[in-house]
């Protein structure tokens, strides 16, 4: 009997349309004599439903989008639930969602409620790399060096804008970048020269999150490492665009046709070892399941600085992540996603094994 795969995609963030993309990758490469397919769309405004799809590669996205029929979410998420995810058999959940609420633990919650496997990290790794800000007080613990940095909340900004101000230009200095604490792909991001620019630019960043990050501007190369596992994980060769653009922003990386991968990066084999080392650190200081992609600053001097764990990384197949891993070992798309289809597995049943009652004696 085939195993019951529900594919989680679309949702309420600002990333929906690349979940899209991810998710018609997705559907388009699982082996169907392996697993019987179930996508789940989640719409901008949280609804859920069950798309009835003929899948095949290269399906256009504009037929992965369905109009719910649920008026609220709790209806909608109960009839997915009872009508999809409640048939018997074996199943797993594939969760496709970047950013809020579906990389960022909330998903993960329900699926633990429910007692589903899924794929990908758990609710506290999950919540930990996605906040910027949380996740760098954690490498800072582990002694991981990481660029100059200062946390921004909303409530202070508010309440005395030129005492922070002040304080930035006094810690981090210009050039410098402005970040939602909790989002991905470049989103909500300025590069700032002058006081007005970093004005603008927490204006900016603030229309997405109360919890803002403001980093030195740090000039070298950007290198990223594949990781996959769950307690024992490995690391792939590391990768990095080639480009020429000072900002690496959203239009950067998902438009222009000159971007180009370098895999593996042109590195010396120390440094190579040693990327991929503290990527695997990194990983395991947040506690990571099943993958993660780790992000570094390589300066001229040759000093590693890392800047950030992705949890759930572009996965179409001109990504970055399944790339090095089919430069690492030879690993295809579809043989990534069985692998990690086994990591959610071998985690479910581990929790399996717990307790939870007293054990009393008489």
């Amino acid at each position: 009997m085939k195993t019951k795969l529900y594919v989680v995609y679309g949702g309420k963030s600002v990333e929906h349309e690349i979940s899209l993309k991810t998710a018609r990758t997705v559907l388009g490469a699982v082996d169907e004599s392996k697993f019987e397919l179930f996508p789940i769309y989640i719409a901008r405004d949280g609804r859920w439903c069950a798309p009835d799809l003929q899948v095949s590669p290269g399906i256009e996205l504009q037929h992965l989008v369905a109009q719910p029929t649920q008026d609220n979410e709790a209806a909608s998420i109960g009839d997915v639930l009872l009508r999809k995810l409640a048939l018997p058999g074996k199943k797993v959940v594939l969760p496709l969602i970047h950013g809020s609420y579906g990389e960022d633990g909330t998903l993960q919650g329900l699926l633990e409620m429910l007692n589903v496997p899924y794929v990908g990290n758990g609710v506290l790794s999950a919540a930990l790399t996605l906040d910027k800000a949380i996740s760098k007080q954690m490498l800072a613990q582990a002694g991981i060096r990481q660029v100059e940095h200062q946390v921004v909340l909303r409530e202070y900004w508010l309440a005395d804008e030129p005492r922070c101000l002040a304080g930035l230009e006094e810690g981090i200095g210009y050039p410098c970048y402005v970040k939602p604490s909790s989002l991905g792909s470049s989103i909500g991001i300025s590069r700032c020269e002058t006081r007005s620019e970093l004005t603008a630019g927490i204006a900016e960043a603030l229309q997405y999150d109360a919890k803002l990050v403001v980093e030195r501007e740090l000039i070298g190369r950007e290198i990223q490492v594949a990781v996959i596992g769950n307690e024992t994980p490995i690391a792939s060769l590391p990768g990095e665009f080639i480009h020429d653009h000072r900002f690496f922003d959203f239009a950067s990386k998902y438009s222009d046709p000159r971007l180009r991968m370098s895999i593996p990066a042109e590195l010396s084999e120390a440094l190579t070892g040693q990327v991929r080392s503290l990527a695997l650190q990194a990983y395991l200081v947040h506690g990571c399941t099943g993958l993660a992609r780790v992000d570094f600053f390589l300066d001229r001097d040759g000093l590693l600085y890392l800047n950030e764990i992705n949890a759930l990384p572009g996965f179409t197949s001109a990504s970055m992540y399944p790339v090095m891993w089919e430069r690492t070992d030879g690993t295809t798309y579809a043989q990534l996603i069985d692998r990690l289809i086994a990591y959610a597995f071998d985690r479910h049943e581990a929790r399996q094994s717990l307790r939870y009652e007293r054990h009393t004696t008489c």
